[in-house]
Order: structure tokens, then C-alpha cells, then sequence
């Protein structure tokens, strides 16, 4: 594959992400969106059970079975969003507990992160990665800050990720 023809391989792509079961919701996409798991195209090619039940059926049947397919899909998908709200409580908890809150208050010196850094040398091992430090002159939130330097040029708004305390 390429860069010319990568719109080529989106199909394969989509079917695979659609397909794939999903930890959060332990379901497909594909389920959640129409209430059965996909026919593979094995499946066709080598006659599962699953094809075999649907090729015998009347046409009456298969309306029947459609209907009760749509009435478990709602289900399906009630399931799947408590699961979902489940599995990202899980996650969330540990990332709370590793993560600290950081806030400044207006008057706190913070040096700033360089972004992007840029060098003229090759090594730029020496080159300092912080700018400031800058004066705290507004609080957005909790984590966007409006920053003044020594002459009291404005800079900002700067994300909190981008900050950090400074000792004197």
C-alpha cells in the first residue's frame, strides 16, 4: 500500500474495525448497529449452520425473525452502554489516583515549555526547553492561563501541560 491508494484498502479497513469485537461494550460495532453478528464471507463460501437455518426459512419466517431481532437490538444496546460506563469507570479511577491536579494562581511565576523546540545546532542537548519565567496574570479554567512576561507582554491563553512551578 501507498500513499496513492490508500482509499483502496479503506473498505478491508472498515470491515475489520467493524468486526472486531470491542472490550467496553464486548460486542462488534456491526452488532450494536444491526442486531446480529456479520455473516463472514466464509460462512457463505462453506455453509455454516447459522447460513444453512436462513436459506430453509419462508419468507414469513424471516419477517418474524427480523421483528424479534429489532425488539432485542434496544437491549442489545442498553447492555452495551452500561458496559461501556462500566469499563471507563475502571479506567478512569487508576488515572485519577496517578494524576495530579496542577492550578497557579494569579501572581505565581511559571516558566513555559518551548513549543516546538527549536535548535540551530545538531546537538541541541544544551539548549534550554523552558521559556520565563512568566507571571500568572489570569486563570481561564483550571488548566488554560493568561500568561504576562517581565515587560508585561501578554502571552496565552497556555494549557497547564505546558507549565510548571517556579522556585526562587
Amino acid at each position: 500500500m501507498s500513499k496513492k491508494n490508500w482509499h483502496e484498502k479503506m473498505e478491508e479497513a472498515l470491515w475489520a474495525y467493524r468486526t472486531t469485537y470491542r472490550t467496553p461494550t464486548q460486542s462488534t460495532p456491526y452488532s450494536l448497529v444491526y442486531g446480529v453478528e456479520v455473516v463472514l464471507p466464509l460462512e457463505v463460501r462453506i455453509p455454516s449452520l447459522r447460513v444453512a437455518v436462513n436459506v430453509v426459512i419462508t419468507q414469513e419466517e424471516a419477517t418474524q425473525l427480523q421483528l424479534q431481532e429489532l425488539d432485542s437490538l434496544d437491549e442489545q444496546r442498553l447492555n452495551a452502554q452500561q458496559r461501556l460506563e462500566s469499563y471507563q469507570s475502571r479506567i478512569t479511577k487508576p488515572y485519577n489516583k496517578r494524576v495530579r491536579q496542577r492550578s497557579y494562581q494569579v501572581g505565581d511565576m511559571v516558566p513555559v515549555v518551548k513549543r516546538p523546540i527549536h535548535t540551530q545546532r545538531k546537538n541541541a542537548k544544551m539548549v534550554p526547553k523552558w521559556d520565563g519565567p512568566y507571571l500568572v496574570q489570569e486563570a481561564y479554567t483550571s488548566v488554560s492561563y493568561l500568561l504576562a512576561d517581565q515587560e508585561g507582554q501578554k502571552v496565552g491563553p497556555v494549557n497547564d501541560l505546558y507549565l510548571k512551578r517556579y522556585y526562587l
